[in-house]
């Protein structure tokens, strides 16, 4: 944000600010920090509804279809971009407030070899997202890496906003006995949360786990909680390269999507997180992992330092022996692991309901 996200008090009179998101779906990091916005922003006294193109049924009693005229009639519309959809050239025209907040596009290339289609929508987003450019009274990335790229654009003025979390879906998830069970089995569990995507380098898990089971412990599984059908090719390739490695297949768990209340379990029998990933405009897994008390070891790539923001265990260049040894000492050393943790939930002050509420007093203050 501007220096004036920074106070912590701003007097606001109530205003409707509305947030587009082009699909709304359960667990989706967009959507559900467009439901915590909206849950704020009606704390703060302002009225706030949500509207989307596509909407889950589960979500239809949460989020209202774009169609409806109330969608344009906002003092204030946040407009969630992260694809193309027919929602840019309608905020282009808007005659209220216009707050662009950009979750970034993963970059063409890592669809490439994998996926045309993904490709070429990737391309067409960042095109489409060029067009809003003096289209928005304020820009917003939801990291400073998102940011850069949007000053790189000529949008001005812009800031930052962090995602909003609601990391208690996965501190006060209700328990899941049958499934803890198999997770208390005695293997040490090597958690990663996400969709299975070329940017996230899975196949790079599959290596590590060749190098931890080398000089670290065999007695381990590889949990990958996450949609595994949207890149069928990628996906296929890491499978490919775990019977190259012949791995067993019982130590890789690919689980597909999962509720809140087994994703919560996962994190609570992880020993370790990591991400290998080597494009990511903010990444929320990485904040549940720390509220769900999980030391995690990441690659530093893209906006990943900046989220981590000096706790857990960073690391550059992609040494994959290094990140072995690391992991290693995340999981046996008691102290380091003790000290890990506790800077990690240090680290997640930054992410508070008061710190966000702040960020949205900052926001609306120009337009009331």
């Amino acid at each position: 944000m501007t220096p004036a996200a920074e106070r912590t008090e701003v007097s606001a009179a109530a205003l409707s600010v509305h947030q587009w998101v082009p699909a709304a779906h359960k667990g989706d990091a967009i959507g559900d920090s467009a439901r915590r916005v909206r849950d704020l922003l009606r704390a703060r006294g302002h009225a706030s509804e949500i509207f989307a193109l596509t909407i889950d049924d589960d979500l239809r009693h949460e989020v209202r279809p774009f169609t409806a005229p109330e969608a344009r009639r906002g003092d204030v519309t946040i407009f969630h971009f992260a694809l193309p959809s027919p929602m840019t050239a309608a905020f282009a025209t808007l005659p209220g407030g216009r707050v662009l907040q950009y979750h970034n596009i993963t970059p063409a290339h890592f669809f490439a070899d994998y996926a045309p289609h993904i490709c070429r929508l990737a391309m067409l987003g960042r095109q489409e997202l060029a067009t809003l450019v003096g289209h928005a009274d304020l820009a917003l990335g939801d990291s400073t890496y998102n940011r850069e790229e949007l000053d790189a654009l000529g949008f001005a003025p812009t800031g930052v906003m962090p995602i909003a979390i609601d990391l208690e879906r996965i501190t006060r998830a209700p328990r899941r006995p049958a499934l803890e069970k198999i997770l208390g089995d005695g293997l040490i569990n090597i958690l990663f949360v996400g969709r299975i995507a070329p940017n996230k380098r899975i196949e790079d898990h599959i290596r590590l786990a060749e190098h931890y089971k080398r000089y670290v412990d065999s007695h381990y599984r590889f949990i990958f909680v996450g949609r595994h059908d949207a890149v069928p090719s990628y996906y296929a390739t890491v499978r490919a390269l775990m019977e190259k490695y012949q791995m067993p297949a019982d130590r890789f768990w690919f689980t597909g999507p999962v509720p809140n209340a087994d994703l919560a379990a996962f994190y609570r029998h992880a020993s370790a997180y990591v991400s290998l990933s080597e494009h990511e405009g903010f990444c929320v897994p990485l904040l549940e992992a720390m509220a769900a008390g999980v030391p995690v070891l990441a690659y530093g790539a893209a906006a990943v330092p900046e989220t981590m923001g000096g706790a857990g265990v960073v690391f550059t260049p992609k040494d994959l022996e290094f990140a072995a040894e690391w992991l290693g000492r995340l999981i046996y050393d008691d102290t380091l692991r003790k000290a890990i943790i506790e800077g990690q939930y240090a680290r997640l002050e930054a992410f508070s309901d008061a710190r966000m509420q702040a960020h949205l007093d900052a926001l609306l203050a120009p337009f009331a």
